[in-house]
């Protein structure tokens, strides 16, 4: 709710018509269990995309990062407006970091991709699965409580957007733990025949970010090609910066025991030159056994 709102705001402000929220409930918000034997990819999405197409709203927002590559018949994305930082961020007691946590603390996470970059960086550390809203697993971390977790790691975007960066104890560097596709990154999308000269679609394109759109047209590229879904152990993150897209990528075996580098650049991007960088990027770890490590064929 808080990023719907964020963003439509965003769009009104840019040209765009008054707004109304509408509340929908997903698969992704009302069952249980590990998220990676949820379908993971498209929980979040379906509901979502069902309204638009059925034309009870004229805009989602979704996050990026649990939103299926694969494009839907009737539906575009029209605007990915400016990212929040991508980074994960651990919420510790005590104000601990990741290398401060005492071996064989308790470390909450509902993402595949983070467990295995925590047991990659940390084998002694013993992972806890989560669900539930923001506020739900922050209250999971209490200094001296017999039982509770010692950490939870979470989107540093969402953190910032509730206005609880405070809870952060640690900004975990990509460097250490690469982000999911798209990560921090908001999608908004509309019917495939919007009038493109409606006030909605003018709003929508000056809120559209061309250094996002090419950043994540990249990241999600490598996560097309490598036929993986969101819940698989995957890492990016990509970035322009003086005309370069930098573009980092982790695959890992679930439980950390391997995992798969690749780092490169791409001078003067265009948006199919960016995605095509992406799938090259993972034409070349799949070549190299990318598949097998991370169980992607299973």
């Amino acid at each position: 709710m808080t990023q719907s709102r964020w963003a439509a705001e965003a769009v009104t402000r840019a040209g765009g018509p008054e707004h109304e929220l509408v509340t929908v409930r997903t698969e992704g918000d009302v069952l249980t269990g590990p998220l990676s034997q949820l379908g993971g990819t498209g929980v979040f999405a379906t509901a979502l995309r069902a309204q638009v197409l059925d034309g009870r709203v004229d805009l989602a927002v979704h996050s990026l990062k649990d939103l299926p590559t694969a494009p839907v018949a009737g539906l575009r994305i029209a605007a990915l407006p400016e990212r929040e930082d991508p980074r994960d961020a651990l919420c510790a007691r005590d104000g601990l970091t990741l290398a401060q946590l005492p071996e064989g603390a308790a470390v909450g996470t509902g993402s595949p991709r983070r467990v295995a970059q925590l047991r990659a960086l940390r084998p002694d550390l013993r992972i806890v699965d989560i669900r539930g809203n923001v506020g739900t697993r922050l209250n999971r971390v209490h200094p001296g409580d017999p039982g509770d977790l010692d950490a939870v790691v979470l989107a540093a975007s969402g953190l910032r957007r509730l206005g609880l960066e405070g809870r952060i104890t640690e900004y975990l560097d990509p460097h250490m733990m690469l982000p999911a596709p798209g990560q921090g990154a908001l999608a908004l999308e509309v019917s495939a025949d919007l009038n493109p000269d409606s006030d909605l679609a003018r709003g929508l394109a000056a809120v559209d970010h061309g250094p996002t759109r090419l950043a994540v047209t990249a990241e999600r590229a490598v996560l097309a090609q490598l036929e993986a879904g969101c819940a698989a152990p995957v890492g990016t993150f990509a970035r322009l910066e003086g005309g370069v897209l930098s573009l980092d990528v982790v695959v890992a075996n679930p439980d950390g025991s391997e995992v798969m580098r690749r780092s490169e650049t791409l001078a003067e991007p265009t948006a199919s030159g960016a995605e095509a960088f992406g799938r090259r990027v993972a034409d070349d770890l799949l070549a190299h056994g990318a598949d097998r490590l991370a169980r992607l064929t299973l």
